[in-house]
């Protein structure tokens, strides 16, 4: 069963590798540019999970994940907070606005879907399991 990925990202390169390496291993991307069209889009495709950039332009990341977790259909959707910001406090900060993850950027392609594959897997009710 394939599995539906919404990434808000705004860089072109980010959005790419991330959709390239998630298409590979069956994963559906969807994505959008700013906060504000991953939000509508986060309402009508409601997806398994959903890759959040920090720095966006119009609306940061904080903001668009409380946003998100206010949508009744999202709120035990998975969002993982995938950012280059990597201050002390900067996890926290994205956990404490409604991230369940904080990867950090550049991703490690070795590493990543394996990542968002574990999210998925956890957020999988016992009836939904195999």
């Amino acid at each position: 069963m394939s599995r539906t990925v919404l990434l808000i990202e705004d860089n072109p390169q980010n959005r790419y590798l991330a959709t390239f390496l998630l298409e590979q291993s069956g994963f559906t991307v969807r994505s959008a540019g700013d906060g504000p069209q991953g939000i509508e889009l986060a309402k009508s495709v409601v997806p398994d999970i959903i890759l959040l950039d920090i720095q966006l332009p119009t609306m940061d990341g904080y903001a668009v994940a409380r946003l998100l977790r206010g949508i009744e259909d999202l709120k035990r959707t998975p969002i993982v907070a995938v950012s280059s910001y990597a201050m002390v406090g900067d996890e926290d900060r994205a956990l404490a606005a409604g991230c369940n993850a904080y990867i950090e950027k550049p991703i490690d392609p070795e590493t990543f879907v394996a990542a968002i594959a574990r999210l998925c897997a956890a957020e999988q009710s016992p009836q939904d399991r195999p």
